[in-house]
């Protein structure tokens, strides 16, 4: 199977700001993530930034970097003009890997890939995982999701869905056994004709409600397949607790 990773990063990150230059077990934490990305067994690796100093550090790494705008307000928008300046065709396959996810297993990347290639009526294929934890639950950093009997995403929300009318009541009571909680892993594929359009569409008042990106495509009638990841995703960074948690990991 044939398929892309382009790799989003950008330098104003608000909390940590040069988020993928933060030095993590002794490399820049983009070139981690240019790692994952390699093992992944894509036919090419590409980093899209707007930041000379992000470019320069991974050209260092021989990493293929291509210079995008700094009005992009989303990485799908970034990724969009990677499309366009490599005049990569409708049908390619494109995985959307964040520049946050230096723990982010290869296999996952080739795993959402191999969705999009599997489920023609997909317009986009993600990852989700299994959510045996209340406080996880209601979490509104955690995204969750709900999908049909086919894998198809329902609903993406900050919330906890579904929503136990009677057993969430009690803020004591444990989760019910018998509903198949799942959060949803911020990885994505899809094909480069199918960006193209969902970047041109108008943001969702959904979309904009949740602050959930994935929203528009459901808005638009499109459809997001949904797969159970075959393995834990690792810890993504968005803080300085994060980035010492990661470090931990990444130093064994």
């Amino acid at each position: 199977m044939n398929f892309k990773v382009v790799i989003p990063a950008r330098y104003a990150s608000v909390r940590l700001p040069g988020k993928p230059l933060l030095e993590i077990a002794g490399k820049p934490m983009i070139q981690h993530v240019h790692e994952r990305a390699l093992e992944s067994g894509a036919s090419q690796v590409v980093i899209a930034t707007d930041s000379e100093k992000i470019a320069n550090i991974c050209r260092e790494f021989s990493a293929d970097v291509c210079m995008t705008s700094a009005q992009h307000r989303s990485g799908s928008d970034r990724i969009a003009e990677v499309v366009t300046q490599r005049g990569w065709g409708d049908e390619e396959i494109i995985v959307n890997l964040q520049g946050d996810e230096p723990c982010m297993p290869a296999e996952l990347l080739s795993q959402v890939a191999e969705d999009m290639s599997q489920h023609d009526a997909a317009g986009v294929t993600t990852l989700s995982a299994p959510i045996t934890e209340r406080k996880m639950l209601f979490d509104p950093h955690v995204v969750k999701v709900v999908t049909d009997i086919q894998g198809y995403a329902l609903y993406f929300s900050r919330a906890p869905i579904p929503w136990h009318r009677d057993e969430f009541i009690d803020a004591a009571s444990p989760l019910p056994a018998d509903t198949g909680f799942a959060r949803h892993i911020g990885l994505y594929a899809y094909r480069a004709g199918y960006l193209a359009r969902f970047v041109a569409w108008e943001r969702a008042p959904i979309e904009r409600a949740e602050s959930l990106e994935q929203l528009r495509v459901l808005w638009h009638g499109g459809r997001i397949h949904v797969s159970n990841a075959k393995t834990d995703p690792g810890h993504g960074v968005d803080t300085r607790d994060d980035l010492r948690l990661v470090e931990a990991q990444l130093s064994q």
